[in-house]
């Protein structure tokens, strides 16, 4: 190049040289050490381009990767070993915090105003509905996982020794995790919500001593109402999450700085030969191996979640909050259903505070309590048993909290809750619009055959359980009726009617239950109002649909 040529260009790769080092050390500012250069590599999977590493330099300055192992031994990366629960949880708690705020903007956390900020937001919203939906199911796979992560954590011994603080701060992150989603579950202050908070809440009077005192912190009053919503907000929204990124912190910084991910108990325990265990021990970099990996776990999960809401979940929304009325089927969210079930079993602060409270204070000592040494399976039989059982009875229990157990329930009313129930969707609700034909349908008389094959199904469980309840001496002879009304131009009104006879009153009596289903109903939150069913005399079969809500004597 000539002199005059090198004149011309010095300037320009000067300019470029500047630009350069500039944006360089911006990246280097952003990326916790990490240049351009290196970053590409990184995507590229290619050997760091700087020494000393910069891969782990960048867990020293960064926050996020601060709490985060540089490198794992390579048995600890095994799926099979840890199913990625730990990490499953922490993503769906992302999710949660994601999508929460963008609840937020449009929520109203008053009585007057929450049920309908909901309705709006599943209405007129964009992607409003789609939204909820994934906040709603990530919440109960946040559970979900952070109780199978426990019990994997339990199995595979990985709480003794240098680990128990692990193990500590994953107790505690379980009992926030329920928290959150308790707390949520108030807020779009419908009758499931209402009364599932208001029999969760109960158990805190049950408190020695203090029971009024927290029963009251909780609710703001001695029923649950607009203080007790707006604290449960603020649990939901604040307290809760903060404590959460707390525990979550330590959890990790415990583990990225003094212990690492537990290895399978087979290398740590095992007869293998020595070149399998060197192998087993190998260090994976967090940067960029398992780094990828997790990106690629979380980019399927959001998919799924997704495809997910989107095709098959509907998070419910059942009638407006009624304090005046209780739900004929009512219970705690499914993660509590085993405290419910506590109660059904006796004493309320017995089996609602003294035996929940003694359970968790077990679940914090265990890894001292736990004194074998040992992690595989087969030495350890004792405390894998104990294990077995507990996980038994908590299923046992949970099933026994359901509205199945326990619960006495006249048959005409339970007959009527199975096809059509107060709050969820159940078989006739399901039905679509035009699948509802106009008539009168009188069981065991009527003809199935050219009726629509959904309201023929619905027809013939009406029938097997109504003859099936006359049958064991429950409803003696009973008679029964759906009649389908065409009220108005795309509003139908449905009627399921029970006639039996009563030999206590010598005479007839009658259970019905009314609803509405217009052609454009919303999701699968009740479209209308219904009737609330009640037991009253009846002198004659009703031979056509009834011209108000409920029958009179």
């Amino acid at each position: 190049m000539s002199g005059d040529e090198h004149a011309i260009h010095s300037p320009s790769r000067e300019r470029s040289y500047v630009v350069r080092a500039w944006l360089d050390r911006r990246v280097r500012a952003l990326a916790a050490g990490l240049s351009l250069t290196e970053l590409r590599a990184i995507v590229r999977g290619e050997p760091p381009t700087e020494r000393p590493n910069p891969r782990y330099l960048a867990h020293t300055l960064s926050l996020i990767l601060h709490i985060r192992p540089r490198y794992y031994p390579q048995a600890s990366t095994r799926f099979t070993h840890t199913f990625r629960l730990g990490y499953f949880t922490v993503f769906f708690f992302v999710v949660e915090i994601i999508t929460g705020l963008y609840l937020m903007v449009h929520y109203v956390p008053t009585p007057e105003g929450a049920y309908e900020s909901i309705q709006y937001l599943m209405r007129a919203v964009p992607f409003g509905e789609l939204v909820r939906d994934v906040h709603r199911l990530a919440a109960e796979a946040m559970v979900g996982c952070a109780f199978l992560h426990m019990v994997r954590t339990f199995v595979t011994a990985s709480y003794k020794g240098e680990r128990a603080f692990i193990w500590l701060t994953g107790v505690v992150l379980l009992a926030l995790t329920m928290g959150m989603a308790f707390s949520g579950y108030l807020l779009p202050w419908d009758q499931l919500a209402y009364w599932a908070v208001t029999i969760g809440t109960s158990m805190a009077e049950a408190v020695p001593l203090v029971g009024r005192e927290v029963n009251l912190l909780l609710r703001g009053a001695p029923e649950i109402g607009g203080a007790g919503l707006l604290r449960f907000y603020l649990l939901h929204v604040i307290l809760l999450p903060l404590a959460s990124i707390l525990f979550i912190s330590a959890h990790y910084y415990r583990i990225a700085r003094r212990c690492g991910i537990s290895l399978p108990a087979d290398v740590e325990e095992g007869d293998m030969p020595e070149a399998l265990r060197q192998a087993a021990r190998q260090p994976v970099s967090f940067i960029p191996d398992l780094l990828r990996h997790e990106i690629v776990l979380a980019s399927v999960a959001t998919l799924a979640l997704i495809a997910a809401s989107w095709l098959v979940y509907d998070a419910p929304l059942e009638h407006h909050a009624d304090p005046r009325h209780t739900p004929v089927h009512t219970q705690a969210p499914w993660f509590f259903l085993w405290a419910q079930g506590l109660l059904k079993l006796g004493d309320k602060t017995l089996m609602g505070v003294i035996v929940p409270v003694t359970l968790f204070a077990l679940l914090l000592a265990l890894p001292y309590l736990d004194r074998n040494p040992h992690r595989r399976a087969r030495r350890r039989p004792v405390i894998l048993s104990i294990g077995g059982v507990a996980i038994l009875a908590l299923i046992v229990l949970s099933y026994v909290g359901t509205y199945h157990v326990g619960i006495e329930m006249p048959a005409a009313t339970h007959i009527i809750e199975n096809l059509a129930p107060e709050e969820g969707v159940g078989p006739l609700r399901a039905l679509s619009y035009d699948e509802l034909a106009v008539g009168v349908y009188a069981l065991n008389k009527s003809d199935h055959t050219a009726l629509p094959p959904g309201l023929a199904r619905v027809l013939a469980d009406y029938e097997h359980q109504v003859n099936q309840a006359a049958a064991q001496g429950d409803l003696p002879q009973a008679r029964a009726w759906l009649i389908i009304e065409e009220r108005q131009r795309d509003l139908k009104r449905v009627t399921l009617r029970i006639v039996w006879f009563d030999a206590a009153h010598n005479s007839n009596l009658t259970q019905e239950r009314v609803l509405h289903v217009h052609r454009q109903r919303f999701g699968t939150s009740p479209s209308a109002p219904e009737s609330i069913p009640t037991n009253q005399a009846a002198s004659a079969e009703p031979a056509t649909a009834p011209t108000s809500d409920q029958m009179t004597p």
